[in-house]
């Protein structure tokens, strides 16, 4: 277990990342714990969630998706 001051965390948040991505990170303020930096798995395991749709859209991945032509979407109206 990692325990690091707020004003470290500020000074040296690459490294901080780079141990939560290995263990739970505790920030304390005035050596008091009030924030844990995890990493997404360590998340996800202790929630037991898993991604949602809008997780997924929120990706910076290409998707490929086409769209209908507008002449797919569209019909005349039938007028009795």
């Amino acid at each position: 277990m990692t325990t690091i001051s707020a004003r470290e965390f500020n000074q040296q948040v690459s490294k901080v990342r780079k141990a939560a991505s290995k263990e739970p990170v505790f920030i304390t303020e005035r050596g008091e714990p009030k924030h844990v930096l995890l990493s997404i798995e360590a998340y996800e395991a202790l929630t037991g969630s898993q991604r949602n749709i809008a997780d997924l859209l929120a990706l910076d991945e290409d998707i490929d998706f086409e769209l209908p032509q507008r002449s797919e979407l569209t019909r005349a109206a039938e007028l009795d």
